[in-house]
């Protein structure tokens, strides 16, 4: 698989990463509860094949669930062999406040301990603030002691998830951040908008949800009535099949694999079968500048009503 710089970090990256939320806990439709998940053994080799197969670059969070420690346990004797992004515990408490500067401080310091203790590792490549808005970007804390960390060699690059443009705008413009994950994907194109930007600045950019949660593959048909017009659009996406994308999740992940500014996209893997497959779509051949531009002016019309939250507590992901 070929690999990308991600961005000024010196650190080269391969072109799919793997995410590692499926394997910590559940996550995705049709996935209820812990026995619809891989078991612990099986996802430990399912890490390890990853690796064989090109993949260097994994993705998991404090949040999620058994993946730092699962992830910890592949890789224990062969660390230096992949890159590991990790992301904090949230900073903000349950009523969406943040704490004063001592308790973001101990947040943040205790957070990175604990992923260090259960990655079985002295250091983490990239470490990201989770679910960072505009407040948490703003804070003097939270960067002072993301740079701190980075100083001391507890990790190697700063990071950053983001959700609106607005807030992977100011993560960019701030020169903080060495990396950010953000979403793009078929369906919500707007984050294109600070492509530019952060190669200007050299910020390494991470695609995550380029599946839309799995509606951008097979998944993606016989929705909630209250999604209609939604599956009506992604049966417009088949437009772009042909031999080298021969359905849609080729052409959803092909499609952000042609933007050379991205270093890498985030593809959620838990079975052997979806491993091969995106190792199968990431070999050097995405779309053309012809089917980009066809590709681009798919967009969904309504980019407000893309609220996936909302479908999971609304019942029409299940």
């Amino acid at each position: 698989m070929n690999k990308r710089p991600l961005g000024k970090t010196g650190i080269e990256v391969s072109e799919i990463a793997f995410g590692g939320v499926e394997i910590g806990m559940p996550y995705g439709i049709g996935i209820n509860n812990k026995s619809d998940m891989l078991p612990r053994s099986q996802a430990i080799s399912l890490l390890q094949s990853a690796l064989d197969r090109g993949i260097n670059f994994f993705d998991t969070a404090r949040m999620y669930g058994e993946s730092e420690s699962i992830i910890g346990q592949a890789f224990k004797k062969i660390r230096d062999q992949v890159v590991i992004s990790t992301k904090c515990r949230h900073i903000k408490d349950p009523k969406g406040y943040l704490p004063d500067s001592n308790r973001i401080k101990k947040i943040i310091e205790g957070s990175v301990i604990k992923s260090l203790n259960e990655l079985k590792t002295g250091y983490i490549d990239v470490y990201m603030l989770h679910q960072a808005d505009t407040e948490i970007l703003e804070n003097e804390t939270v960067s002072k002691t993301f740079l701190d960390l980075k100083r001391r060699g507890t990790i190697r690059a700063t990071g950053v998830s983001t959700y609106s443009v607005e807030e992977s705008k100011t993560a960019i413009e701030s020169g903080i951040w060495d990396v950010i994950q953000l979403p793009f994907n078929l369906m919500d194109q707007s984050q294109e908008t600070v492509f530019a930007s952060a190669a200007k600045q050299g910020v390494g950019i991470m695609v995550r949800s380029v599946l839309f949660k799995g509606l951008l593959s097979s998944k993606g048909r016989k929705l909630h009535q209250k999604l209609n017009t939604v599956e009506q659009h992604i049966r417009q996406y088949d437009e772009l099949i042909n031999s080298s994308a021969p359905d849609l999740t080729s052409v959803a992940i092909k499609f952000a694999l042609s933007f050379r500014q991205i270093s890498s996209v985030l593809v959620g893997i838990d079975k052997m079968d979806y491993l091969q497959k995106a190792v199968d779509i990431a070999n050097g051949y995405y779309f053309s500048k012809e089917i980009l531009k066809r590709a681009k002016k798919l967009q969904y019309p309504d980019l407000q009503f893309l609220d996936l939250p909302k479908w999971d507590r609304m019942g029409w992901l299940t």
